[in-house]
């Protein structure tokens, strides 16, 4: 052991704070109120989160709803999926722009995309497979950040310049992540190295599938499937972690690499990001410990030992039920159980599909005989998600970084928000609670 940890002891006598103070000092923990609400601490035109109507100090819960620039997501979706074309290019578009676009404007952002998708050979050896590391988020940390060195004028806040940025970015992300992917397994795991060009004839998401899978085939229902996915994940509200995180930094004037380099690291936490990975985890789990997996009674029990911390990571979470927001539903997982329920039937795993539905409706009442009392838990997204990118063969390393492939749209156009509108640093108060002490001379110190 290193001889400076002997000291490390410090931190843990001198770091504490009295849990009551927060309640004596009206400190908004997490930034939300008492009724677990979010603090309100900006504006946004971007995107809208509804999960209950307050009416006075009471609140009544209600379906989710998720709106795009003011368009509901349902019929954002049922918009594409009618016309039998892929959405999350339009989703996309609406999100950045705040308008939905023509079919000659998303012909044209489409195309500029695709023009965007290819990393220089040095910046893939370099920065990609020189440096590359297990997690992929740190990778696309990481590159991220290089990208400044690559930009001629990384610094200017013009509107121009930052959609530029903003639409270069959206087009990279699946491309390093891709890359990073097979960088790790030829690295880490001796596998052969392979990199697939992206390629100007297929959608966002059907390119992604042909430079992640070493065959880069894949079936027109797998791209619908991821497609739609991702569309669902493209914004959620001003309030999420790791975009406010982006409001945050951006509040400083800093450049666009490190505002969103920001907004990786905070979505690489386990408690904002990584839940769909959370959640295939814990299913193995139930698949492990359960023969008969239409044993409803049995998959009730696992789920009691879960919340009794007795069974899987003993954390006492069933991962991907409840949200900090949504009551009743949340308008994405609700969508997308639809599509996981047809890719179960096609890759021959209804029977796994049914578990997940069992815990979903088993779930109120098994709380409720475990912890004494009833609440409202419904799924999120990350819920069906995890089971949906494990149909799909898609490696658990890159089940967040997906997540990020998507998100880095909400995050550039709030980043573009903040700079328009904010002009002014985001400073929130912090009590100090120390007790004030005499200094002491080195030599009298004990």
């Amino acid at each position: 052991m290193d001889k400076i940890e002997s000291l490390y002891h410090y931190v843990d006598e001198n770091d504490n704070i009295q849990k009551d103070y927060y309640s004596k000092y009206n400190v908004k923990r997490g930034l939300r109120n008492a009724d677990g609400s979010g603090v309100l601490v900006g504006l946004t035109n971007i995107s809208a989160v509804y999960g209950f109507h307050k009416i006075d100090e009471d609140t009544f819960p209600i379906d989710g709803e998720l709106y795009y620039r003011g368009y509901l997501i349902n019929d954002v979706v049922k918009g594409f999926q009618k016309e039998k074309r892929h959405g999350f290019d339009e989703s996309s578009f609406l999100v950045l722009f705040g308008k939905l676009p023509t079919k000659e404007e998303l012909e044209l952002y489409s195309n500029s995309l695709k023009k965007r998708r290819h990393l220089t050979s040095n910046f893939n050896e370099n920065i990609i497979l020189k440096y590359n590391c297990k997690d992929i988020m740190n990778v696309l940390g990481r590159s991220v950040l290089s990208l400044y060195s690559f930009d001629d004028n990384p610094d200017e806040l013009s509107i121009n310049n930052l959609m530029n940025q903003s639409i270069n970015l959206i087009a990279k992300f699946p491309t390093i992540t891709a890359y990073s992917y097979h960088a790790l397994r030829h690295k880490f795991y001796g596998e052969s190295l392979v990199v697939h060009h992206p390629r100007d004839d297929l959608t966002t998401i059907e390119n992604f599938l042909h430079m992640l899978r070493q065959s880069g085939e894949f079936t027109k229902l797998e791209a619908d499937t991821l497609d739609l996915a991702l569309a669902l994940h493209v914004d959620h509200g001003g309030g999420n972690n790791s975009t406010f995180t982006t409001h945050v930094v951006s509040s400083s004037g800093t450049d666009t690499y490190s505002a969103i380099s920001a907004a990786i690291g905070s979505l690489k936490g386990p408690l904002h990001g990584g839940a769909n990975r959370s959640v295939a985890d814990m299913i193995d789990d139930f698949k492990t410990n359960i023969s008969d997996w239409s044993d409803e009674g049995a998959i009730a029990e696992h789920m009691k030992k879960i919340l009794r911390k007795q069974a899987f990571d003993n954390s006492g979470k069933i991962y991907g039920l409840g949200h900090a927001v949504y009551t009743k539903s949340d308008p994405r997982a609700v969508i997308l159980k639809e599509q996981a329920k047809e890719l179960a039937k096609d890759k021959d795993r209804y029977d796994e599909f049914l578990i997940y539905d069992a815990i979903e409706r088993m779930m109120p009442d098994v709380f409720e005989e475990v912890k004494g009392y009833r609440n409202i838990i419904s799924p999120n997204v990350d819920f069906y998600s995890g089971f949906v990118y494990n149909c799909l063969d898609i490696p658990r390393e890159v089940y967040t970084p997906m997540f990020a492939i998507a998100r880095i749209v909400g995050w550039c156009a709030h980043r573009i928000e903040e700079i328009r509108n904010g002009h002014k640093i985001i400073r929130p108060a912090y009590k100090n609670v120390a007790k004030i002490k005499q200094y002491v001379s080195l030599e009298e110190r004990t």
